[in-house]
């Protein structure tokens, strides 16, 4: 594929059975393809997510001793604020440009895992941040619900097969801030070429160049949406319990040319994760002779664990 294909998640909610069988086919096709779609018919409305770009900009425009007292430490970055240049793609040493701030799960009647997950950080300078952040969040998990929905149907699964494992899931909403870049870069970029680590990724703010994707011929794609869509990819946990049959694609941020260098990016993406429990081993439905089972039995959690030790955000 050349190009990152538009599917309308409207066609599925619609109740017309044909509009919901072609959105199963077309969305299951394009992560089969190439990993990436282009969603319109979401559950954010414009207001909420100008009311978004509002508080995240006041906030990366806060004082920076301000900020990083908001560094939660011990967390790997779960929670709170992440400084500029902290995180590193995996296989990297360069840190990526950028800074970040991370809203967690909102549990609800389930007293496990609300000791389990760190504490969503109040930022007391800005009353409507937290607010706002919650709203964004519910609304893309509830997005991400549907669209695991339509992919479980793909996957030849029941319907609601991801229902109990997103459900208080581990999810992480991350307002990302690549600042101006005022000094030459050595060897890094906005973010280094990478995978994600979760189900799947809702991607807010992808309106302009600089996402680029990696497709089977090794090609960067740009991956430009439109003002009212989400771009929304598969991760390398779905990947792995697809037993690879939906790709987990490589995908990265380049840096500006020379004359857009003084300019800030903002990004938003919602990155959907179960609960450390579930099961990611293969799904027999996806193995078979021309397709051998690739990876091993792991958990959620413990991938999880795996990956932030390799993107330097936790120590062994």
């Amino acid at each position: 594929m050349s190009s990152i294909p538009s599917v309308d998640l409207r066609d599925y909610t619609s109740g017309d059975p044909q509009r919901k069988e072609i959105f199963i086919k077309e969305i299951g096709n394009a992560f089969e393809n190439i990993g990436f779609v282009a969603l319109s018919g979401h559950f954010l409305s414009d207001n909420l997510v100008e009311d978004l770009y509002g508080e995240v900009k006041k906030f990366f425009n806060l004082p920076e001793g301000v900020k990083d007292s908001y560094h939660i430490k011990g967390i790997g970055g779960q929670r709170g604020y992440t400084s500029f240049g902290k995180e590193h793609a995996k296989g990297r040493k360069e840190g990526d440009l950028k800074e970040f701030w991370h809203f967690g799960q909102f549990v609800e009647d389930d007293s496990e895992l609300e000791a389990e997950y760190p504490d969503n950080v109040t930022v007391k300078e800005l009353p409507e941040f937290n607010t706002v952040g919650e709203e964004t969040y519910k609304m893309l998990e509830k997005t991400a619900k549907y669209v695991l929905r339509a992919l479980a149907l793909h996957l030849n699964l029941s319907e609601t097969y991801f229902d109990e494992y997103i459900k208080n899931g581990n999810s992480i909403l991350r307002p990302i801030h690549y600042p101006p870049i005022v000094n030459e870069p050595k060897n890094a970029v906005r973010a280094a070429a990478h995978g994600d680590i979760n189900l799947i990724t809702l991607l807010m703010g992808a309106h302009g160049r600089g996402l680029q994707v990696q497709n089977h011929k090794g090609e960067w794609v740009d991956a430009i949406a439109s003002s009212d869509q989400l771009m929304i990819n598969v991760g390398d946990m779905l990947s792995r319990l697809s037993n690879d049959k939906l790709k987990s694609t490589v995908h990265r941020v380049i840096n500006p040319p020379r004359e857009l260098w003084s300019t800030s990016r903002y990004s938003i993406p919602f990155f959907m994760h179960p609960i450390s429990g579930m099961p990611l081993n293969c799904l027999v439905n996806c193995i078979n002779d021309e397709h051998p089972k690739q990876f091993e039995d792991i958990t959620a959690g413990e991938f999880l664990n795996e990956r932030l030790i390799e993107l330097g955000l936790i120590k062994k």
